[in-house]
């Protein structure tokens, strides 16, 4: 089989991380990895350098994090060789099934076990089919109990784990087991949060039929441009973010100016375009927002020559968050369908997404969306049935 294009060597690419100088005094390993850990934004960041450590000083020939998702374990991060062939990559496909004798076994246990002989303990069932000789497993446990993932350390050829291998992985393991815990705690707490963004902002959609579909089509386009723009994580959440609740504030205008079936007369127009004020005095009583969110919500109605609301910004004066935001709103706007408008052809209206670049919309903006336009869809004709909504909102009503 060739390996070259296999999800194994995908994950390999992205978990094969630098290696660093450990300290060799156990102390002084435990502080440095748990300085490292506390410092770390995410799992596979705190807990890569625990994984090198545990390859570098034992006969471990490969380590690796796996963590539940409730229904398997998944590898979250790896170090040193891993198992090849269709076993393994299955497991990185689809994870470690939660029956697994060996995650049963942790999930009774406190501390790490120790198996020297795949062949000869019914509670390594299936690694030797990996080619995995010997195998040392640690559990990470929530607060309550519940098993969260577990440090597994590996060797192809057999190997009695010696006393100071089994005390480093114990402590090492058991100190950072607490933090990776913590970790995923957060994890859980931020898909919460992202959870009920996204319901919010399909709540605006189902007030307004016309808008069906709308928020997941802006959020994937949205994500995709910032991903093309290489944006910070800190901008890609906000983007992201703020993508699901730009029309909230149109919880606060009127049903009879929201279902209009027709355009909006001026009077009507001022108060529509209030949703953006409102939808920010909304997200702000969220209290967990980062103020990026909170800028695309109030300013992805703004036009890069000024003039559009609620402040008139120009230019670099608008945050990126709402300029990525503002070329996805408008595309998905010109190929929907509205009680009085057709929806435009694709390539219309990209040609006039590209029209509006240094006018309504920010040229860089511009130039990544085309890329991403390109790659996903190289065949127009294609890509119009698929961007096609039933209805949707559109200028001048929102």
């Amino acid at each position: 089989m060739s390996r070259s294009l296999s999800f194994q060597d995908r994950m390999r690419e992205v978990f094969r991380p630098e290696r660093s100088e450990e300290p060799d005094n156990p102390a002084d390993l435990i502080v440095e990895l748990t300085r490292t850990a506390l410092k770390s934004q995410d799992i596979p960041t705190a807990v890569t350098p625990v994984l090198n450590a545990l390859v570098d000083k034992t006969a471990a020939v490969g380590s690796a994090y796996f963590q539940t998702n409730g229904v398997a374990y998944f590898a979250r991060a790896a170090s040193g060789e891993m198992p090849s062939g269709d076993a393994m990559d299955a497991i990185l496909a689809h994870g470690l099934p939660a029956e697994l004798p060996l995650l049963a076994a942790i999930d009774v246990s406190d501390i790490p076990l120790f198996y020297d002989d795949t062949r000869a303990d019914v509670a390594t069932t299936g690694f030797p089919e990996l080619g995995v000789a010997s195998v040392a497993a640690a559990p990470v446990k929530t607060q309550d109990g519940k098993l969260a993932g577990a440090f597994l350390m590996h060797t192809f050829a057999p190997h009695c784990w010696n006393e100071t291998e089994c005390e480093l992985f114990e402590v090492v393991s058991s100190t950072l087991a607490s933090l990776t815990a913590r970790f995923v705690a957060e994890e859980e707490a931020r898909a919460a949060r992202e959870d009920a963004l996204h319901a919010l902002g399909l709540a605006v959609e189902r007030r307004d039929s016309e808008t069906k579909g709308h928020t997941d089509r802006v959020v994937e386009l949205a994500i995709e441009i910032a991903d093309e723009m290489q944006v910070s994580p800190e901008d890609h959440q906000a983007i992201r973010w703020g993508s699901y609740l730009h029309d909230i504030g149109k919880i606060g205008i009127p049903d009879q100016i929201l279902h209009k079936p027709g355009k909006l007369e001026d009077h009507e127009w001022a108060i529509m375009r209030k949703h953006a004020e409102l939808g920010h005095e909304f997200a702000s009583r969220l209290g967990f927002l980062p103020s990026a969110t909170m800028d695309l919500v109030l300013h992805h109605h703004e036009k890069w020559e000024g003039g559009g609301y609620p402040n008139g910004l120009a230019g670099e004066d608008i945050p990126l968050a709402a300029r990525v935001f503002a070329v996805c709103d408008v595309f998905d706007a010109l190929v929907s369908e509205r009680p009085y408008k057709h929806a435009w052809p694709f390539d219309t209206a990209v040609r006039e997404i590209n029209r509006q670049s240094g006018h309504h919309f920010d040229p860089a903006v511009v130039a990544a969306f085309n890329a991403v336009i390109q790659r996903k869809f190289p065949h127009p004709g294609a890509a119009t049935a698929q961007l096609r909504p039933d209805r949707v909102e559109v200028e001048p009503n929102g």
